[in-house]
C-alpha cells in the first residue's frame, strides 16, 4: 500500500515577498515585483528590468562568515527553508533525521559565484581563486547546505531540468514519500540568476521582454502584446510529510499531493512541441497518476512564461487534456507579477496552488488587457477572485522539453487513491 504525501510547511523569499504574508497578499492584491534591474549597469542590454528579491538579508538566517563562503541561490534556499520548517511547527529534535530527505531544483545553481570567480581569474589570476568556489558553485549545494543545517541524512538530491527542475523536485519527493522511503522531505527549488552573463544570454536568445520603460507591465502571460518573460529569483520550499507522520505529530495540513507527471517534448532545445503534446502529457500522467477525472480540476496555475510561442501552446495542450471542461476551469500565471523565477518556479507556483486550496482564493493574471484570441481561456484576468478550490495543477516547462505536471487537493482523512 502506498503511502500519502502532504503539505505541512511553506517558506518563501521571493520578488513579491520574504514572509509567507507578504507574499500571498501580493499576489492575491495583483501586485508586481517586477523592476529596473538594481545588481548591474545594464547599458547596451536590450532588457533592463528584472523581478529581484528585495529587503533580504542572508545574515538574518545564516552566520555572516558562513554566508561569505555561499552563493546568493544558497542563502535562499537555506532562509526559505528556516521559513518553511517553522511554518510547519517542525522539531529537529524529534524527527528520524535517517528518513528526513532534501530534494530541490535549481537550474543554474551558483552562477553568480562562477562570474565573480572568472573576474578573479581573468584579472589576478589562478591563485587568487577562492577555496571556496566549487563548493559555492555547484548546483547541488543548496539541497547539500539544508541537509548540513539540520542534519538530515536521507536522500539527498538536486534536480536540474532548466524551468521544470522545482516541479520535478517535488515530484521525486512526493514519490519518496508515497514508496515509503522518507517521512519528511523538504523540496522546492532556488535560483539567483540575475546576472550579467546570465541576462546577457537571455537577451541574445531574445527571450526577454523589452518593455523597459513599464516595468511592471511586462510580464503578461496571454496578453497580445507579450514579448518575452522577465527573469526572476527567489527561492520557495515546502515541507512534505507522510500523512500519518504528520497526524501523529498534530500538524497543520494545508493540502495533499495526489498526481505526477514527467514527459519530454523531444522537439527543439528551446521551442516548445508544436502541438503542446508534450505538455498534454504530462498533464494526462499527472492526472493518472492522481486517480481523478480531468472534469475534477478546479484551477491550473499555468507555466504562462509570457512568451509568444509558449502562452499560446500551453493553451492548446490544456483544451486537448481537458476538453470542454478547459473553459469551466480557472487559469492564472503568477510570473505576470513575481516574473520566471527559471528553477525555481515550479516550487512557487507549487506553493501557490497549496495556497489557493487552503484559502480559497486564486491570484490574477495581471497586465491583460488585450487578450491573444488563441489564448481563449479564463485566466483571471487583473483581480483575483474567491474559489472554492478542491484540485489545483500546477505546470511547470523547460528548455530541453521538459514537462512537468503536479496535482493538488483539498485534503481528506478518507481519501482513496
Amino acid at each position: 500500500m502506498t503511502k500519502r504525501a502532504v503539505v505541512t510547511g511553506i517558506g518563501v523569499v521571493t520578488p513579491v515577498g520574504n514572509s509567507l504574508e507578504e507574499f500571498w497578499n501580493n499576489l492575491a492584491g495583483g501586485v508586481s515585483g517586477v523592476g529596473p534591474i538594481t545588481r548591474f549597469d545594464t547599458e547596451g542590454y536590450d532588457s533592463k528590468i528584472a523581478a529581484e528579491v528585495k529587503n533580504f538579508n542572508p545574515t538574518d538566517f545564516i552566520d555572516r562568515k558562513e554566508a561569505r563562503r555561499m552563493d546568493r541561490f544558497t542563502h535562499y534556499a537555506l532562509a526559505a527553508t528556516a521559513m518553511a520548517v517553522e511554518h510547519a511547527g517542525l522539531n529537529m529534535d524529534k524527527i528520524n533525521r535517517d528518513r528526513a530527505a532534501v530534494i530541490l531544483g535549481s537550474g543554474v545553481g551558483g552562477l553568480e559565484t562562477l562570474e565573480d570567480q572568472h573576474r578573479v581569474l581573468m584579472q589576478r589570476g589562478p591563485g587568487r581563486i577562492s577555496p571556496f568556489f566549487i563548493p559555492m558553485m555547484i548546483s547541488n549545494m543548496g539541497a547539500g547546505q539544508v541537509a548540513i543545517r539540520y542534519g538530515l541524512r536521507g536522500c539527498n538530491v538536486t534536480t536540474t531540468s532548466a524551468c521544470a527542475s522545482s516541479n520535478n523536485a517535488i515530484g521525486d519527493a512526493f514519490k519518496l514519500i508515497q514508496y515509503g522511503q522518507a517521512d519528511i522531505v523538504i523540496s522546492g527549488g532556488s535560483e539567483a540568476p540575475i546576472t550579467p552573463l546570465a541576462v546577457a544570454g537571455f537577451c541574445s536568445m531574445k527571450a526577454l521582454s523589452t518593455r523597459n520603460h513599464e516595468p511592471s507591465l511586462a510580464s503578461r502571460p496571454f496578453d497580445s502584446g507579450r514579448d518575452g518573460f522577465v527573469i526572476g529569483e527567489g527561492a520557495v520550499i515546502l515541507v512534505l510529510e507522510e500523512m500519518e507522520h504528520a497526524l501523529a505529530r498534530g500538524a497543520e495540513i494545508l493540502a495533499e499531493i495526489t498526481g505526477y507527471g514527467a514527459s519530454c517534448d523531444a522537439y527543439h532545445i528551446t521551442a516548445p512541441d508544436p502541438e503542446g503534446a508534450g505538455a498534454a502529457l504530462a498533464m494526462r500522467m499527472a492526472l493518472a497518476d492522481s486517480g481523478i477525472a480531468p472534469e475534477a480540476v478546479d484551477y491550473i496555475n499555468a507555466h504562462g512564461t509570457s512568451t509568444p510561442l509558449g502562452d499560446k501552446l500551453e493553451t492548446l495542450a490544456i483544451k486537448e487534456v481537458f476538453g470542454d471542461h478547459a473553459h469551466r476551469l480557472a487559469v492564472s500565471s503568477t510570473k505576470s507579477m513575481t516574473g520566471h523565477l527559471l528553477g525555481a518556479a515550479g516550487g512557487l507556483e507549487a506553493a501557490v496552488c497549496v495556497l489557493v486550496i487552503s484559502r480559497g482564493f486564486i491570484p490574477p493574471t495581471i497586465n491583460l488587457t488585450a487578450p491573444d484570441p488563441e489564448c481563449d481561456l479564463d485566466y483571471v484576468p487583473n483581480t483575483g477572485r474567491k474559489a472554492d478550490v478542491k484540485v489545483a495543477l500546477s505546470n511547470s516547462f523547460g528548455f530541453g522539453g521538459h514537462n512537468a505536471t503536479l496535482v493538488f487537493e483539498r485534503f481528506t482523512p478518507e481519501r482513496k487513491g
